[in-house]
């Protein structure tokens, strides 16, 4: 699996497990949610995006299957 930190006020980090084609996206907000089916090509981009904010809103949210952390979701915020 791949992760990097990044520079962002709306994503802290993220990783790619290449073998399931799955992103993971932590946000500083709500926590890590799952993206499936995401080319790594994506992954990359998104690291070198000027606002990884942008580029997640523009390319990722709504495109692909997502779920909240599956290993953790009895943490998931409420309201």
């Amino acid at each position: 699996m791949r992760a990097a930190k990044l520079n962002s006020s709306m994503i802290s980090r993220v990783a790619y497990d290449e073998e399931a084609e799955a992103l993971s996206i932590w946000f500083r907000e709500t926590g890590r949610y799952v993206y499936f089916g995401v080319p790594r090509a994506i992954y990359e981009a998104l690291k070198k995006a000027p606002s990884a904010g942008r580029f997640f809103n523009e390319c990722i949210k709504r495109r692909y299957r997502c779920s909240f952390d599956p290993d953790r979701r009895r943490f998931r915020p409420t309201g």
